[in-house]
């Protein structure tokens, strides 16, 4: 008697397990699907930063007048314009990724290892394609270049150079 006792014991835990699990699978499906409208919503606002930004530098491009300091400021403008322009469009370039990920069924799966990446990580880098260990493993050989650092020095002089105009560098047109 005991016996039966423990196998039904045993085959009612079984079945609670198979339940937590699929109700956990179902939240995660439930939870990529909100990710997805997401990662939908901030792909249409970078198209439209985008346009905006780029429609911004041709107009810079096309003004052309004023004196030195607005030439110098324009040039400056059109820097950080085209520097934002492309993180702009490297989050673009992961977020496509990500969506054709969900498309197909490898959202959330970490491309080294083939582990479930944590809905927690996710929620914070929606695009993520490497779980936490892999993310670190490849940071720690040099692999990932994505993280890239922004070369401001184009566009602050940073080491008080030889790019400062002079008055002698300015050609004039006395009549």
């Amino acid at each position: 008697m005991r016996n039966y006792q423990g196998e039904r014991m045993e085959t009612h835990l079984s079945q609670q397990n198979e339940e937590a699990r699929g109700t956990k699978a179902m939240n995660r499906r439930q939870a990529i699907l909100n990710m997805r409208q997401i990662l939908l919503k901030r792909r249409d606002a970078l198209r439209r930063a985008l346009a905006g930004d780029l429609s911004l530098l041709r107009e810079l491009r096309t003004e052309a007048g004023g004196d030195i300091a607005d030439f110098a400021l324009d040039s400056v403008q059109d820097e950080i314009s085209s520097q934002l322009a492309e993180i702009e469009s490297r989050e673009l370039a992961r977020i496509e990724k990500a969506l054709q990920r969900m498309d197909e069924g490898l959202y959330g799966i970490c491309e080294y290892c083939g582990c479930s990446i944590p809905m927690a990580r996710l929620k914070v880098l929606p695009y993520a394609t490497l779980c936490v260990k892999c993310q670190r493993e490849a940071e720690l050989e040099g692999e990932v270049q994505e993280r890239r650092e922004v070369d401001w020095s184009r566009i602050l002089d940073t080491n008080g150079s030889d790019n400062d105009i002079t008055i002698n560098d300015i050609e004039l047109d006395v009549p």
